[in-house]
Parts: structure tokens; sequence; C-alpha cells
């Protein structure tokens, strides 16, 4: 929300000012991220593989792209929910999500993702539930999901949104994001067409067994939003990356 906002947010979006929802009430999140590793990277590469490392500091745009002069993606295909998304399998890391009882109103669901700096566009699926409590996972390497047990972007609280980070066959949708720096915007785009902007605060790399579920899941007094994927190098047994890359956006 723009400065002098009751609830000092500086996440904006085109509409009139949103009403104070539940907050989201910390998710019981463990220290991985829902299948956000390499489906067999292990069996290819029996020794540890490392991220390339990443481009050089820079400093956000001053001029960031306006959002109305973006094109529509195209119309997502029509198809089954099991074929967007899938529970996470022996090659997927997991992170279980209690069932929180939050509901976004359908105009507000984000369906779009934008973040110029890094050249990121894609549409978002809803990530679910699955049956073990851990959050499903977007079957398509090329797309991000937003997790419905969380408040949709613009809503008081933490928005996740997760994405893969690579494949086998090679970059995936979020494999830039450790190169956002603080102030990059990221755009995310609602059902009835409105569009919430957010500013990267801090990019941060934590280990998965020290993950810091409170500081990302936990509750906050404005609408936040929070972009994860793997990092790190992968374990040669798991085939898990060992590292979460957290973005910390408001």
């Amino acid at each position: 929300m723009s400065p002098g906002r009751a609830d000092g947010s500086s996440a904006t979006r085109r509409r009139p000012p949103w009403t104070p929802r539940t907050v989201l009430a910390g998710l019981g999140a463990a220290a991985v991220l829902a299948g956000l590793s390499v489906a067999g990277w292990a069996a290819a590469h029996p020794e540890p593989a490392r991220l390339p490392p990443p481009a050089a500091a820079r400093t956000p745009s001053a001029t960031p792209t306006p959002s109305d002069s973006l094109a529509p993606l195209p119309s997502a295909p029509d198809v089954p929910d099991s074929e967007v998304v899938h529970d996470a399998g022996p090659n997927d890391a997991s992170i279980p999500v209690p069932v929180t009882g939050v509901q976004a109103p359908a105009g507000d669901r984000p369906v779009e993702l934008r973040i110029p700096a890094i050249g990121v566009r894609t549409r978002l699926v809803d990530l679910g539930i699955a049956k073990d409590g851990t959050m499903q996972v977007p079957s398509d390497f090329g797309v991000a999901g937003w997790l419905t047990a969380a408040p949709a972007p613009g809503q008081r609280g933490p928005a996740v949104i997760a994405g893969h980070v690579d494949s086998h066959r090679g970059p995936a949708v979020f494999y830039r994001l450790r190169e956002l720096v603080a102030g990059d915007e990221v755009q995310v785009v609602q059902r009835d067409g409105d569009v919430v902007t957010f500013t990267v605060r801090s990019s941060l790399h934590f280990a998965k067994d020290r993950f810091p579920t409170d500081r990302v899941y936990g509750p906050a007094p404005g609408p936040v939003l929070r972009l994860i994927t793997c990092s790190g190098e992968i374990d040669p047994v798991s085939g898990h990356y060992v590292d979460n890359t957290v973005v910390f956006a408001s």
C-alpha cells in the first residue's frame, strides 16, 4: 500500500483500499519447500551440483516496466487440476501446511506474476494441500504457484508464491530469483484485473534444516509477499537442494 495508509505497507494496488482480513496465524511450515528440488538429478549427477554464481551486483531500475504496457498472457489450457499440480513425491522436498481457513474472494485470487528485473512473467496455479498435509507442486517447471492456504497477495499477512529453480532440462521459472535486490518491483495480477505491486526488501538464503518458519510464514501487520525457491548444492542421495532462497517483499 502507498505510504500513509493505516497498515503502513508499501504494497500498492489499483483499486479502492482493501478490507483487512484475518491475519495468517503462522503456517506450521517445515524447513523445506514443496517440490522445488530436481527430480532425478541425483541419478544423473552422483556428485553434488552447484548453481552458477549469480550475476554481478546491480541496482534496481529507476524506471520499472509499466504493467499496463504488457499484453495479456495467452489463455491457460483447460486441463484438469490434477495435471496442473501434483502431490509431492519421493524426489520433492515438502512443506507441511495446516488448513488455516483462509479464503480469498474470487476476484482477489492471483493469476499472474511479473518480475521485470529478472524477466519473469508467469501465470500462477493454485497450490493446495495434499492428503499428507504437504503443499502441492506445480507440474510445469515453467510456472509458479500460489499457496492457497496463505493470504492472497494484497490481503493482510504473508502471501506465498513458490516456483522451481531448475530441472534436469535446464532453468525453471525462478532460476534468477537470487538476483533480485532491494528496490526491485514485483507485480501480482488478480483475477479481476487489479495489479498489486510489492517492493523487494531483502533476499536471503537458508539451510533447509534451519529454515526460519516464523519469519517467513508468521503473521504480518500488512500485506507482504514471500517468493521461495531452492538453492545451494544438491544432496546426491535425496536429489534435493539443501538450501532455500526467500525473497521478502512488501
